[in-house]
């Protein structure tokens, strides 16, 4: 029988090609990878000493970085499917799988958020990426503000949607309550049809009819290495007490939300605001949920693109 889910890969994989965009895998120790789609101009090859890759980067850095760091439920380039092509001819775009998506993986045991944002740090920094502005989506913006306070010189601008600094175990216990659920693993991780009916209900604004064998194809394929996905699960949770607004030396950040989601509702979006003070612009998208980039596209690419050039005047003289 044909996996539906499985057999949109090679679709995918064609229209981020067309957006000149090629995988790439960074081994940033043995047992340690991290793969990415990035723009063709500027995928290395190993065996090319440093001095000539650092030569030939100066030369290719004629647009700005832009990189697009996925949530919890499926890879890089499927999260993103529909902001890949938009932005890819005024931006080099990365668009990387975190450890244990798509074909990152790690032999280290650490599964914090901080590890991630560290590593994926490092690879961008492998792949000649000096400075960036990162669009982080739920766990992804967990990253992305990570990466943005340990990294500032690399994450010159950030982007986030539907996420939080950090998952307090009162957050988690609020949110846990609000959607009926006992657990994170319960929710992001199902194991049946009816689990993952009940995520992308939670998750959506407009409730769409699927059939159940999608469903089975998207449980098939998307919710693979569980154990290392569950440990990332209870890794994410903090202590309240040990929880602070992070000090983002950034200029200008973007809360890009939907109006109506249910994981991180609109209160926590201004909370966010509030906190970061001026140098934070939150934008409401109407009917749109937690996938909001996904929901509403075409809106949610004119607001980043509209961010992008405002960071980035040079950009629209092009």
């Amino acid at each position: 029988m044909v996996n539906w889910v499985e057999a949109q890969k090679p679709l995918l994989h064609w229209l981020a090609r067309r957006a000149d965009l090629r995988q790439q895998t960074v081994e940033l120790e043995p047992g340690t990878v991290i793969s990415f789609w990035v723009p063709k101009a500027n995928v290395t090859t190993k065996k090319k000493s440093c001095v000539c890759n650092s030569r030939k980067e100066e030369k290719k850095k004629n647009k700005p970085a832009v990189v697009l760091v996925h949530g919890f439920a499926t890879d890089g380039i499927v999260t993103w499917q529909f902001q890949v092509g938009s932005l890819a001819d005024r931006y080099d775009v990365y668009v990387p799988d975190l450890f244990f998506f798509g074909g990152s993986a790690t032999n280290f045991p650490d599964r914090s958020p901080e590890f991630q944002a560290d590593c994926l740090a490092a690879a961008l920094g492998r792949l000649g990426v000096q400075q960036c502005t990162v669009v982080g989506f739920s766990y992804g913006g967990v990253v992305s503000f990570k990466m943005a306070e340990r990294w500032p010189d690399l994450v010159r601008y950030l982007v986030v949607s539907g996420s939080t600094f950090a998952m307090t175990d009162s957050l988690s216990s609020a949110t846990h309550k609000r959607l009926g659920v006992s657990s994170s693993a319960e929710l992001l991780l199902p194991e049946s049809v009816e689990g993952l009916k009940a995520l992308l209900s939670a998750a959506t604004y407009k409730k769409l009819w699927l059939p159940d064998c999608f469903h089975k194809d998207f449980l098939e394929v998307m919710f693979t290495n569980r154990k290392e996905r569950a440990e990332m699960l209870e890794a994410l949770v903090i202590s309240s007490q040990e929880a602070s607004v992070p000090h983002l030396q950034q200029e200008r950040i973007l809360l890009l939300w939907g109006e109506n989601d249910n994981i991180f509702n609109l209160e926590h979006a201004k909370n966010i605001k509030e906190q970061l003070g001026e140098k934070a612009t939150l934008k409401i998208i109407k009917k749109a949920g937690h996938l909001v980039h996904l929901e509403r596209p075409c809106i949610y690419n004119r607001c980043l693109k509209e961010f992008l050039v405002l960071v980035h005047p040079e950009v629209s003289q092009k």
